[in-house]
């Protein structure tokens, strides 16, 4: 693996970290995947660390419209979405609600915590 690792690095190419991915699947324990994988992400700063694993997890993009109520569609979506979209797609959301609809939202989520 460390000859492996000289080689991606030396040839710097998407073919050469592919390749890489696939022996270090087979070569490495999960542990050690983890540890590198922890590792390297940390040697990144907080923008490019949060990028990369984003980028790996692989986003899920803006919600479909809604076929028929739209509330089925809008919990599949949030279920399958990074929690950076969630956040920014509620947030939207709710920006974009009338005052009223924003209050009877708020007045919502309150009772939700106050059932918890």
């Amino acid at each position: 693996m460390t000859r492996m690792l000289g080689y991606c690095l030396s040839l710097g190419t998407s073919d050469g970290w592919a390749a890489f991915t696939a022996i270090a699947t087979l070569r490495l324990s999960t542990a050690e995947r983890v540890a590198l994988a922890f590792s390297a992400l940390n040697a990144l700063d907080l923008d490019h660390r949060q990028q990369t694993a984003e980028a790996s997890i692989c986003p899920v993009g803006m919600p479909l419209p809604p076929f028929l109520g739209g509330m089925d569609e809008a919990r599949f979506w949030a279920s399958i979405a990074a929690p950076t979209e969630r956040k920014a797609y509620a947030l939207a959301a709710f920006e974009a609600m009338s005052v009223k609809d924003q209050n009877a939202f708020y007045q919502h989520i309150r009772e939700m915590e106050i059932a918890a």
